[in-house]
């Protein structure tokens, strides 16, 4: 147990050194025992389903209270179908391929050294997130499997939902006889920890950020460690003058409306001057409770129609809300998207394979869509398992970071007596 006396950059010292020899342990974990404890962990999610409800209810209780909106509450909030895609998503990734050991590639040298470059593991990952008590048992499971050890540490607004998702995964991956130390959950909402975290320089190997804008910006400026993480997911649609109209108002409105607090969800949507049913789009979306803002072209189309501020182009909603321009052709909205955008995820809804290409190859986003809602950005659609997040960044991983995501390599060199001359 962690005593609760100690000071921030105590205690992550010591859960720092416990996860460091978690991760000495896992590596002589075989896969095969790693898939167990996954399995026995997604057994103990399921049976503690009454239990997970009732400190989930606490929270949603608090949040409420708090005036969380009701996208974050509908973040926060798990019900048995929820609690039950947890643990299917926990035993899928048990079932998913072990990315340790992995041969990325191999070569003979002239001197006839042998090359072989390896997956291992990343180390000791620090996850801070908020609202999503889904992230607990996402994390821990690919951190586990992919061989490495984690430090979580949840919003204070799910802090009971947390616990008892922690608690039901540990009793699962030590009963299957792996370290309880290799999932660990920070035991105080105090947000000094978050600091400490950010500056543990060779306690943690790597930070990712799961939450709001504020917070990843925190982590991104003060870290003293590397960084995996997105600061926003401002994503478009863009109808192109040759989409096929019903095709359009189906996807707009499932990339917007779907669920509108996850960070796939459409927040701009761009529609070609010559698509000939624009207005179609803009009542779908009003029919559907969604606030449209607009310029006066988009206004002219419904009185419903709220004026969009300069502002708006470059707002993450996380609700019912959506702001749409007039654009003159694929030039002008890639541009606006290379102006607004955050490199997470943008699509094109057209039926001209040319002008698709054109945008696929254009569009620098980690995940570029054709003829698909964006609300398909997910680890789990992408048949990664579980996701711990979606990077937009350039170094190491990029779009949904899984298993893979979370490994790095080492070269191991074999040879037979040579000296360099």
């Amino acid at each position: 147990m962690n005593d609760l006396t100690q000071t921030p950059e105590m205690l992550i010292a010591t859960m720092g050194a416990r996860a460091r020899r978690a991760v000495t342990d896992m590596a002589l974990a075989s896969s095969e025992q790693k898939a167990a404890a996954l399995v026995a962990a997604a057994a103990s999610l399921r049976a503690a389903t009454s239990r997970i409800i009732l400190a989930n209810r606490a929270d949603m209780e608090r949040g409420a209270a708090n005036g969380l909106s009701s996208a974050m509450l509908d973040r926060l909030r798990l019900d048995e179908g929820r609690i039950a895609a947890v643990a299917d998503a926990v035993e899928q990734v048990a079932h998913l391929e072990d990315p340790v050991g992995r041969v990325i590639d191999e070569a003979t040298r002239p001197n006839e050294l042998s090359l072989t470059r390896v997956r291992v593991p990343l180390g000791v990952i620090g996850i801070i997130y908020e609202s999503r008590p889904n992230v607990t048992a996402d994390a821990a499971a690919l951190g586990l499997r992919s061989g490495n050890a984690v430090i979580l540490r949840g919003g204070s607004e799910a802090v009971e939902s947390n616990r008892a998702i922690h608690a039901a995964m540990v009793a699962g991956i030590t009963e299957a006889g792996l370290p309880a130390d290799a999932v660990q959950y920070v035991p105080t909402t105090d947000r000094a920890v978050v600091g400490a975290m950010l500056r543990a320089v060779g306690l943690i190997d790597i930070i990712i950020p799961r939450g709001g804008k504020s917070l990843v910006a925190r982590v991104q400026e003060e870290a003293r460690v590397p960084v995996l993480a997105h600061l926003d997911g401002i994503c478009h649609t863009y109808v192109h003058a040759a989409a096929d109209p019903a095709m359009a108002r189906e996807i707009v409105v499932n990339a917007k409306m779907r669920r509108t607090g996850i960070c796939g969800a459409m927040e701009t949507l761009l529609i070609d001057r010559a698509f000939p049913e624009p207005e179609a789009l803009v009542t779908a979306l009003l029919d559907a409770r969604c606030e449209v803002r607009g310029d006066d072209a988009v206004r002219r189309m419904d009185p419903r129609v709220e004026r969009v501020e300069d502002s708006d182009w470059d707002t993450e909603y996380l609700d019912s809300i959506l702001s749409v321009r007039l654009v003159d052709g694929i030039d002008d909205a890639l541009a606006h998207i290379a102006s607004h955008g955050s490199h997470h995820t943008d699509a094109i809804v057209t039926g001209d394979d040319a002008v698709a290409e054109q945008f696929l190859n254009r569009c620098d986003s980690a995940i570029v869509m054709w003829n698909a809602s964006t609300q398909f950005a997910d680890g789990g659609e992408f048949g990664l398992g579980a996701e711990i997040g979606i990077s937009t960044g350039r170094m190491h991983a990029r779009g949904p970071v899984a298993l893979e995501g979370l490994t790095t390599y080492k070269w191991v060199v074999r040879g037979s007596g040579q000296i360099r001359p």
